[in-house]
């Protein structure tokens, strides 16, 4: 297995295809990136932007240039040194254009006689569409059926139609009426509103449109990966994102079987909590990432501002329990958007009545202490969330017992696979898209892997973590920002400079939303913050995110249960907090004033996580100052032209340009292109002196990063020194020193310091 020695993820879609990555291949290969890290290629829902919704996976994706577009790709990629990394979706396949999907379109032709039908995990036959619309008004849900829109129904030839939706007509069942032959058929189109509680196949989260695919199956497994393993044998792939691997029914099968298929670098995007491991048994390099964001940015927050904080944050009516707000969501998520799923799971269980076994489920999934169990593997996680349910509901101390006894009895059986299944999607909705939103009293603490209850890491748990992952995954992937981070890591670490003036930022928070506050605590704190994060930021994206930000809350609004009076003044509050002339000075003076620091912040998070143990990965755009927030914010298109003439500006000064952070990216990307030697082992290096807080600085094999820490407080290194032996090059400056940080972090707030003599000119 090689490892590509770095990853420049790119989003791919409509407008920005194979032939436009090829034409940056030069400008990757200058950068010293090692491998064009693609999002899913395979062909998705038609006008997809952004490959995830796969509903052929036997070919390259026709609107990106097909199977020569890729080719080519491949071959510009190969003659400028550089490999190709593709993610892949093993979980699910796109239904949300039947005819898109020829084995969904066959499925609800032929019904259980399709030779598909085993390839989706459904249910039961007939399979419930929810499209249809129907009387919102009506009260009565055991009257959903009567008030559907079956009437919009009309047959067109061997198509049922429903406005721009078109569906089969089995073979013999198309004379009569439209709502006849609708009967008649393998499916049922239902009430979009019932998919909630009653949906009879497996999905993705709560995603109707993204059917689960029984990928355990070697059939399927076959059909799904055949194209994507001919391309690693061909030699075009040399590793592979896996996409979601907590929704399979064996992430472990899949992983070994993958690996013995493939033979390639696979990295799983498996979100570990604080304090988890990967399991053993999974032979890939690691996960993603989010476990090195967390630790990566974590060390730059101080962790004295956690009292202010939340002192502002209660003094504003935000909530401050974390666990109570995470079990509340989670609560939420299984009794509305994914109540079918644990309506399925409560049937399995043996000797106990369908509605205590649903509410034993439901509070399962709001108490496991992480995403996913792995039975019978990760046991000792199943026992603390059974533990928690019999300490917090003791009146179902039996069914807890009766479905324990049963899961550990069968840890590969049915009731294990689907709880362990759905735990995942749980966590997810009701942690990532529904406590970070509500949660709000500090959200740069709020990603996805981080812990938003845990203010700042500390150096020692972040040596330890950068000195485990060496020790035992040193070919993980290492990230900042992903196309599912909640913000850029560019708003996190100028958020960071926040925790060094808490008084400050309250004081102005308190001010501002006497003037001009939201109507509602948790999205108001959530949208100063972000407005100081992403600064300068348009109204217009501002009003789209504060509008995603308030329906994933669920608080006033959902994204199915609107309150449009209160959606209106969300969208309206950025123009009139950016036209207001007493605020907008005000503003705009605070976001200048952390701007610098958060540059500060920006260049020691790189710095270190380009340096430290792993693959790293620079997330498209992101090699200079980015301030997106979350998807799709954070997919617009990238400017290369720009970064290709930056690209040529020696050592340039840290300023608006982010030139700087390019120079950084260049530097350790080209060194470990050159000289991956240097970037083996782990070793923290101690700072002594004054200014010792404010260093954080590691050896690899003889290559030394330093960053600094807290830039709003510090005040000079004076005597601070790093405990060196013999002369030390910055391969940023070309600066030299014995260890004395007043000589080396001159011009920028990090240094590459390695061993040996001067270089000889160049960047």
């Amino acid at each position: 297995m090689r490892a590509p020695r770095s990853t420049y993820r790119v989003q791919m879609r409509p407008g920005f295809g194979f032939a436009d990555a090829a034409e940056i291949a030069d400008y990757l290969a200058e950068l010293g990136v090692g491998a064009l890290y693609t999002s899913p290629i395979l062909t998705p829902t038609p006008g997809s932007t952004h490959g995830y919704d796969v509903v052929d996976p036997t070919r390259a994706n026709p609107e990106l240039g097909g199977e020569e577009g890729r080719r080519a790709l491949v071959a510009r990629l190969r003659s400028a040194g550089l490999d190709l990394v593709v993610d892949i979706v093993p979980n699910h396949m796109a239904v949300e254009v039947p005819a898109a999907n020829p084995w969904w379109w066959d499925v609800l032709t032929h019904g259980q006689e399709s030779r598909y039908a085993g390839y989706f995990d459904i249910e039961s036959f007939p399979v419930l569409v929810p499209v249809l619309e129907s009387d919102e008004d009506t009260e009565d849900t055991e009257d959903t059926e009567d008030t559907e829109d079956t009437d919009k129904l009309t047959v067109d030839g061997d198509r049922l139609r429903y406005y721009e939706h078109e569906f089969p007509i089995a073979p013999g069942t198309g004379s009569g009426s439209a709502a006849e032959v609708h009967e008649r058929q393998h499916y049922r189109l239902v009430d979009w509103r019932r998919a909630s509680a009653e949906l009879n196949y497996r999905r993705f989260f709560d995603i109707t449109t993204l059917a689960g695919v029984r990928v355990e199956d070697r059939e399927v497994f076959d059909a799904t990966h055949g194209e994507v393993l001919r391309w690693v044998a061909d030699g075009d792939v040399v590793g592979l994102r896996v996409d979601h691997p907590d929704g399979l029914a064996d992430p472990g099968g899949y992983a070994r079987r993958l690996a013995a298929r493939a033979g390639c670098w696979v990295v799983v995007e498996k979100i570990l909590e604080r304090g988890e491991a990967l399991p053993g048994s999974w032979p890939v390099a690691g996960t993603t990432g989010y476990d090195a964001l967390r630790e990566v940015c974590g060390v730059f927050i101080d962790p004295a501002a956690e009292a202010p904080f939340t002192k502002l944050a209660e003094s504003l009516g935000v909530p401050t329990d974390y666990d109570a707000v995470r079990a509340e969501c989670r609560r939420l998520i299984t009794d509305t958007s994914l109540a079918s799923e644990v309506r399925r799971i409560a049937a399995l269980v043996s000797s106990v009545d369908t509605e205590r076994a649903r509410r034993v489920v439901a509070e399962l999934m709001a108490a496991f202490p992480v995403y996913r169990s792995y039975l019978p593997e990760g046991e000792h996680h199943w026992l603390a969330a059974v533990a928690q349910v019999r300490e917090r509901c003791p009146e179902l101390a039996d069914a807890v017992d009766a479905l324990d006894t049963q899961v550990r009895a069968a840890p590969a059986g049915e009731l294990a696979t689907r709880i362990q299944q759905t735990s995942g999607m749980v966590v997810a909705k009701g942690t990532e898209d529904t406590t970070f939103y509500r949660y709000t009293r500090f959200v740069a603490l709020n990603e996805v892997g981080s812990c938003p209850d845990q203010f700042g890491v500390s150096l020692d748990e972040f040596h330890a973590a950068q000195a485990a992952r060496e020790a035992s995954h040193p070919q993980a992937m290492t990230t900042l920002s992903t196309h599912d981070t909640k913000r850029s890591e560019d708003v996190r670490a100028r958020l960071a400079v926040l925790a060094e003036l808490p008084d400050e930022f309250a004081d102005a928070v308190r001010r501002w939303s006497a003037r001009r506050g939201l109507p509602e605590p948790t999205l108001n704190l959530l949208a100063w913050q972000s407005l100081l994060g992403a600064w300068p930021i348009s109204a217009d994206r501002l009003a789209a995110y504060l509008d995603k930000a308030a329906k994933e809350a669920k608080v006033r609004t959902s994204w199915t249960e609107h309150d449009d009076e209160f959606e209106a003044a969300v969208r309206a509050w950025p123009g009139e907090v950016l036209g207001d002339p007493v605020l907008l000075p005000e503003i705009r003076a605070f976001a200048e004033k952390i701007t610098p620091y958060g540059w500060s912040n920006s260049l020691g998070q790189k710095l270190l996580q380009l340096a430290g143990p792993g693959v790293p990965d620079v997330y498209q755009g992101s090699e200079l100052w980015d301030l997106s927030l979350v998807d799709p914010d954070n997919r617009r298109p990238v400017d290369f032209a720009a970064r290709r003439a930056l690209l040529q500006r020696p050592r340039p000064p840290v300023d608006e340009t982010g030139a700087a952070k390019l120079h950084v990216v260049r530097t350790v990307l080209r060194l470990r292109r050159d000289r991956p030697d240097l970037f083996t082992g782990y070793r923290p290096v101690e700072a002594i002196g004054a200014a010792a807080e404010h260093v954080v600085a590691f050896e690899r094999n003889g290559l030394i990063a330093v960053a600094t820490r807290f830039p709003v407080r510090f005040t000079g290194w004076g005597d601070t020194r790093l405990d060196l032996d013999g002369k030390w090059i910055d391969k940023l400056t070309g600066r030299q020193t014995e260890g004395g940080l007043a000589e080396v972090l001159t011009d920028y707030p990090v240094a590459l310091l390695l061993r040996g003599t001067r270089p000889r000119g160049g960047r």
